[in-house]
């Protein structure tokens, strides 16, 4: 048995559980690593060149089609060292190949989740991986604790001296990096909820995406549904230069101030959670006064919102694993925390704060479908 310190009594460690406990701390502060060297693989298109090479890539194949220095080519093990650990976090798999000497080689193919990295993927998460780990986004992370010791209402605020949504109004190339982040993950959420939840358009006239950016939901949506209308309402500035077309148009707005247009359903993906108690109460009553408007309410009216929910205990993230998988509990805290360090107020909520903010706003029922991922399907009724 090995003391370790002593303030009041003595903290003893035996000695296989002090070396478990200092690799479960290194693995901890190395965890940047993994992230760190998927955005480098990204930067260089690997996904990509073993996409386009179409069969399993050797090292000096996947070397030479890279966009690395000479000498950088020469020394093969920088690239071999950068793929064995996107290997061992699963981005990457091996398969024996026979290499240009006629001998065996191992070979890099993609996996599943290489896959929505590729650029030409249309479900590619690539501008999401890229907004989230750039500087604009790490920086905060470490004035967490500076922050606690201020007034200042979020890290982010702390490191750059303006709220979230103010900065990617005066940061061009950021705000287009979000905005095409934003639009990356539309198109896999309508293909999951075309796949598994369709019926939930089913009987409806009209649509409108709330803050629905530059329109890849409702171009989605109005694109499957002819006969219904579809509108996405947002800030003048977002949809300035965008055209509607057939049962598609756009209507700028603030969806604080302004009212939302009247529709049998108001959609809302990934809105709600970076908006406080208060706000996000606001916003449900404007939604259920927009469809419950005079001549347009119907049995069938309804808010559709597509978010996260926190579980509460553990019995709950079991549940939530065997849903979905084993480490989707550990992902939600992430972006919970994401919420607490970029926007004030703003959390993932447990289905009891959900349901608190529904009756709040004056609904009276709500239905949940889990999603693939960390997702779920809300059906708000009035």
């Amino acid at each position: 048995m090995e003391k370790v310190g002593s303030s009041g009594h003595d903290l003893q460690v035996g000695a296989t559980e002090l070396l478990k406990a200092q690799a479960h701390i290194w693995n901890q502060i190395f965890n940047f690593i993994n992230s760190m060297s998927l955005k480098c693989a990204i930067q260089l298109g690997i996904p990509d060149a073993i996409h386009s090479h179409g069969k399993p890539m050797t090292l000096s194949q996947l070397i030479s089609a890279l966009p690395i220095h000479q000498n950088k080519k020469l020394d093969s093990h920088l690239i071999y060292r950068l793929m064995r650990i996107l290997v061992n976090s699963s981005f990457f798999s091996l398969q024996e190949v026979v290499g240009e000497t006629d001998q065996l080689e191992d070979g890099y193919v993609l996996t599943n989740s290489s896959k929505l990295l590729v650029r030409d993927n249309p479900f590619s998460l690539t501008p999401i991986l890229l907004t989230v780990l750039d500087p604009i986004m790490t920086k905060p992370w470490h004035s967490i604790s500076t922050w606690l010791q201020s007034d200042d209402p979020t890290p982010f605020a702390t490191t750059n001296g303006m709220g979230f949504w103010d900065y990617t109004v005066r940061d061009p190339r950021y705000g287009n990096l979000f905005n095409e982040a934003m639009a990356s993950d539309a198109r896999l959420v309508v293909s999951v909820l075309f796949d598994k939840c369709i019926s939930v358009f089913e009987g409806l006239e009209s649509l409108v995406d709330l803050a629905g950016g530059t329109g890849t939901v409702g171009k989605a949506i109005a694109d499957a549904f002819p006969h219904i209308e579809c509108t996405v309402f947002d800030l003048p500035h977002v949809i300035a230069h965008l055209q509607g077309c057939k049962n598609l148009k756009f209507v700028g707005g603030d969806m604080f101030h302004d009212e939302v247009p009247p529709a049998d359903a108001i959609f809302m993906k990934w809105i709600l959670h970076d908006w406080s108690d208060e706000d996000c109460v606001k916003l449900l009553e404007g939604c259920k006064k927009a469809i419950t408007c005079k001549g347009n309410f119907k049995k069938r009216n309804k808010v559709i919102i597509v978010d996260m929910i926190v579980m509460e205990n553990q019995k709950s993230k079991d549940i939530i694993d065997h849903v979905h998988d084993d480490r989707s509990y550990e992902t939600l805290l992430f972006f919970d925390m994401i919420e607490m360090i970029f926007l004030p107020g703003t959390r993932d909520r447990t289905e009891k704060e959900w349901a608190k903010l529904f009756s709040n706003a004056g609904f009276t029922t709500y239905k949940i479908t889990p999603l693939s991922g960390v997702r779920s399907l809300i059906e708000v009724f009035p």
